[in-house]
């Protein structure tokens, strides 16, 4: 799957991560979020632990693979088969 810069910002808000987090802070993030919204807790609520599933599943995939800075020019540079909107190339 390819995703966007917007896809990675909403990753970050879904999950409530700063720009200053390390990969140990999203994962730490995740696992908390996670248990909190866990279809098999008391009060959990699936649709929202399948957002945040997916939104460290991006984040994830981004830090790994290429270095950790959080504007946009870097995520683009870093990061050259993702779809820019309107990038002519894409627009094809």
């Amino acid at each position: 799957m390819i995703y966007t810069y917007e896809d990675f910002e909403k990753s970050l808000d879904i999950l409530e991560i700063v720009s200053k987090a390390s990969i140990v802070d999203v994962k730490r993030k995740y696992q908390i979020l996670s248990k909190k919204y866990h279809p098999d807790m008391q009060d959990g609520n699936n649709e929202k632990f399948l957002e945040i599933n997916e939104a460290y599943k991006v984040v994830q995939l981004y830090m790994k693979n290429f270095r950790f800075r959080l504007d946009e020019d870097e995520f683009y540079e870093q990061n050259p088969f993702s779809k820019k909107s309107g990038d002519w190339f894409y627009n094809f």
